[in-house]
């Protein structure tokens, strides 16, 4: 990946295809915020208003003015902190699970996550990375890992590198992160929300959240899958964005 250095930190990225840009937010696709991969690690605190000025910021150094925004999980927080935070750039939003942990299945989840966060107490981050994923994907930590190797070699391997940043700044600013009705509610553009239809209630709850409060939302509900949906059924996921984004052109 290529790095750019923007907001005194240094961000990977890569750049693929050709046509309109569309900026992918998740430590696994094609920008990895500061603290994962080879960005820039830095000492938390770090909100998600932060990780939004940095790819706003990646997005001058590279040119970009007006774009699509994709996220998963963690990375649609920054999206939609960015759709609201530079509505001149951001053209469309497309949430992927959105992690929202004010809803009321948030205390519920943290509850469900406490053996992973024990893991990370006891200084085992592999078992602590197992236990989170096989949580939140549904999937036992053998299949889990299995599928991880199978579609994004050494993901795992990175992700346990990155626990710092994961247990200690990542789930701590997405618990401080809020995102009211009103906020939602001042999101114009056209936003799609895609949801695994076997996922965690949590998820569940904020999708419930998205299609009561954003003014312009389309629903995508990918079967068979759980929160890591674009992983399990990359396909139908990539074409469900693919229609979204051909209905809403920069140029118009």
């Amino acid at each position: 990946m290529d790095t750019a250095t923007v907001n005194g930190i240094r961000l990977e990225h890569e750049i693929r295809g050709t046509g309109e840009p569309v900026l992918l937010i998740s430590r696994l696709v094609r920008y990895h915020k500061r603290g994962w991969g080879g960005s820039t690690h830095t000492p938390g605190p770090v909100a998600v208003a932060d990780h939004a000025a940095d790819a706003i910021a990646l997005l001058d150094h590279l040119g970009i003015g007006r774009t699509h925004v994709a996220g998963h999980s963690s990375g649609a927080a920054v999206a939609a902190q960015m759709a609201q935070d530079h509505p001149d750039r951001i053209v469309t939003v497309a949430l992927l699970e959105l992690s929202l942990l004010s809803v009321p299945s948030g205390e519920a989840f943290f509850a469900q996550a406490a053996p992973a966060f024990g893991a990370y107490a006891d200084g085992d981050a592999e078992r602590a990375i197992e236990l989170f994923l096989s949580l939140v994907s549904g999937m036992d930590g053998e299949r889990c890992r299995a599928l991880l190797e199978e579609r994004m070699p050494g993901s795992v391997e990175q992700a346990v590198k990155d626990a710092d940043t994961f247990f200690g700044i990542e789930l701590p600013a997405l618990a401080e992160w809020r995102f009211s009705p009103e906020n939602a509610a001042a999101i114009r553009q056209p936003v799609l929300s895609l949801l695994g239809s076997g996922t965690l209630q949590l998820w569940v709850e904020v999708a419930e959240f998205l299609r009561s409060t954003v003014p312009d939302i389309e629903e995508c509900v990918i079967d068979d899958v759980g929160h890591l949906l674009h992983i399990e059924r990359p396909r139908p996921v990539a074409e469900a964005l693919a229609r979204f984004l051909e209905q809403h052109p920069i140029a118009s």
